[in-house]
């Protein structure tokens, strides 16, 4: 644990004179094995109590490679993530109409409640965040929307919103 070193009495001076024997100073070594030992056991003991936080993940079921799925256009809602933030919504083939993300949740509370068999496929343009995406997914969960998709954003989406706009 701990140890005390004895000190030796110094050596007379010479001089002729006898002064009183001065003992030197006592060193103290501390032995820190035990200190040691305690650290490690508190280190193991809160690492044994802590919650540790699972990460979030989302279940995603993904179809079989080249299966083709056929979608009635009145059963499908598109929309439409620009990069800047804007979206575009449209029933099947009808033209694309701009919404804010405010407006979002009650418009496919809207749809879904007119189509419980209302699918979405969301398609987010390539600049875009992935802030974007989750926030739109969220609304999805929130408007109670189960069956949705998601797809890549092509050229033609985009030329598709342009045609619609009548740009």
């Amino acid at each position: 644990m701990a140890g005390a070193d004895v000190a030796q009495p110094k050596k007379e001076r010479k001089s002729g004179t006898k002064k009183a024997k001065k003992l030197r100073r006592v060193g103290v070594r501390v032995d820190l094995t035990p200190m040691v030992d305690v650290i490690m056991l508190l280190i193991t003991f809160f690492m044994l109590t802590t919650v540790f936080t699972t990460p979030q993940t989302m279940e995603i079921n993904l179809p079989p490679d080249e299966t083709p799925v056929e979608v009635g256009e009145s059963s499908l809602l598109t929309l439409r993530v620009m990069a800047d933030g804007t979206i575009y919504w449209n029933m099947g083939i009808e033209r694309p109409q701009a919404i804010r993300f405010a407006e979002l949740r009650p418009l496919l509370m809207e749809r879904v409640a007119s189509n419980p068999k209302l699918i979405t496929l969301v398609k987010v343009q390539r600049d875009g965040t992935y802030n974007q995406m989750v926030d739109v997914m969220d609304e999805l969960g929130l408007a109670k929307i189960t069956r949705f998709s998601m797809a890549a954003f092509k050229d033609v989406d985009l030329r598709f919103i342009q045609k619609g706009l009548g740009s």
